[in-house]
């Protein structure tokens, strides 16, 4: 029973043991760590607060002198993001030999990630319509530009001119699969029964294959995250997306991380959803530069200068067709494209 009402609060409340080991993290914790119970409990205040010292230590003095303490705002590394949260920290001796410390924690930046989110998908709706309006308008000059440079070849009888006009049917051709990727998936989608970790097996491999072994591809996959209502090829041609992109950000040598997990009670899109999947693809190459990172869901946006930029831009509408969404962050060293997948609720 007290299980069920610390699930349905709004503050992250977690447990440690006398040896600073996690023994409860409720539903609004495991959102703010971004991480399962199933994956959080057991492991130590050290590494789930990635070795703040005097977090730790505090902690420490928290059971050996009996002697609770808050602190207003504390930011804290957790795994790959920095947060700013009020920390309150309690010791409870009901068994002298057993204490433990309860931990409330409440995210201050919140309305900063519900910002950017709301920024994310006003960007894909834009995107969207520019993409389609454009593509509109260059298709149907060029179905006239290449009837034309038919009509012409049958009308020449010297074969070295005929080679211009199968030039501008191909480049027509060309163009035109350009316009369709712009357009996006022009099929409904085969909504099926899907374990999130068939396509991310299916890309890995066929990334792996092309890549040399100088770019190594590991898995840390979830095997609680239950299945999803969604189109198996929509999915892989999302993430091979982005999984290509990762690829090209490395210059040589290098690793990216497929990794899954599960969160509970999360908002997207101002939906609140039971259980969303979370998938990120980290990579470890030169980073996105700051002045593209938030532009790099628009079409025709790209660092590389041999790119279409479309590619992200695609993913991000075939994610938004599930009702998530995908978001970006990036240093020098490290990118991570984290895509949050909602599990049942709307894919029927």
């Amino acid at each position: 029973m007290h299980n069920k009402i610390l699930d349905n609060i709004n503050e992250a409340i977690i447990l440690f043991d006398k040896d600073l080991k996690l023994t409860y993290i409720n539903t609004a914790g495991e959102v703010l760590f971004e991480d399962s119970a199933r994956h959080l409990i057991g492991k130590s205040a050290k590494d789930i607060f990635t070795a703040d010292t005097i977090l730790i230590n505090d902690l420490q003095k928290c059971i050996e002198r009996n002697d609770g303490f808050f602190d207003r705002e504390l930011t804290l590394d957790l795994f790959h993001k920095k947060i700013t949260i009020s920390f309150s920290a309690t010791p409870l001796l009901e068994d002298p030999d057993q204490p433990e410390i309860l931990i409330e924690l409440q995210q201050l930046d919140r309305h900063i990630r519900i910002s950017k989110e709301e920024q994310l998908l006003a960007q894909e709706n834009i995107s969207r319509m520019l993409m389609r309006g454009f593509a509109h308008e260059i298709k149907n000059p060029l179905g006239g530009l290449r009837g034309a440079a038919q009509l012409l070849e049958l009308e020449l009888q010297n074969n070295d001119l005929k080679e211009y006009t199968q030039i501008i049917i191909e480049e027509a051709d060309r163009m035109k699969v350009l316009m369709d990727k712009m357009l996006g998936p022009n099929k409904v989608p085969n909504k099926v029964p899907l374990n999130i970790h068939e396509p991310l097996e299916r890309v890995r491999q066929l990334v792996q294959a092309e890549v040399s072994d100088m770019v190594i591809i590991n898995r840390d996959y979830d095997p609680s995250i239950p299945e999803l209502k969604a189109d198996k090829n929509q999915l892989i041609q999302a993430l091979l997306n982005i999984v290509r992109n990762a690829v090209q950000a490395i210059p040589e040598k290098g690793e990216i991380i497929l990794r899954t997990r599960i969160y509970r009670q999360m908002t997207i899109a101002g939906k609140k959803n039971k259980l969303t999947a979370r998938i990120d693809i980290i990579d470890n190459g030169t980073g996105i530069k700051p002045e593209l990172i938030n532009q790099i869901f628009y079409p025709m946006i790209t660092g590389r200068h041999d790119g279409t930029g479309l590619g992200l831009p695609i993913a991000q509408s075939i994610i938004n067709q599930y009702h998530g969404i995908i978001e970006c962050t990036s240093t020098a060293v490290n990118t991570t494209f984290s895509i949050f997948l909602p599990v049942g609720n709307h894919n029927d």
